[in-house]
């Protein structure tokens, strides 16, 4: 029987003048990647996306976008175990610079597109981050504006 779990978590950006910046986790487990956990019973995908962003980064000044929802679903090994996983995705903003780490991380950044793109360790998040900015890039040309 396969081992499967579902996460939720966002892609989270703030404009700092004509910039938008986004925010990179450095996981403790070495890598560089979003704000993301698993989707607890009872939850909604967007609650769980909320309940970690809170938990992960203390910001809880967010916007969730609408329109951008991502799905991912990759595999590891935990105890000697394949486990599929699924993880779901949601652009949001906010205003709040300041980050409070849980003892998950290790570190964190707010970078442009470009860097944070070399950043993201694993290519799905890659890919994730390529769709926001696009995303976000389409809908400032068409003047839909992203502001509280």
């Amino acid at each position: 029987m396969p081992n499967t779990e579902s996460s939720a978590g966002f892609i989270i950006f703030r404009k700092a003048g004509n910039k938008l910046l986004y925010l990179i986790l450095h996981y403790s487990i070495g890598h560089w990647d979003f704000v993301k956990g698993k989707i607890e019973h009872g939850e909604t995908e967007t609650q769980a996306a909320m309940r970690e962003c809170r938990e992960e980064t203390g910001i809880t000044d967010i916007k969730i976008l609408d329109g951008y929802r991502e799905k991912i679903t990759y595999h590891f090994k935990r105890a000697g175990k394949f486990v599929t996983k699924d993880a779901v995705f949601y652009l949001a903003q906010t205003q709040q610079d300041a980050v409070k780490l849980s003892n998950e991380h290790q570190g964190f950044r707010w970078l442009e597109y470009a860097e944070a793109y070399e950043l993201t360790t694993f290519e799905t998040g890659r890919q994730l981050l390529k769709k926001a900015n696009a995303f976000l890039d389409e809908n400032s040309k068409q003047k839909k504006l992203f502001s509280f």
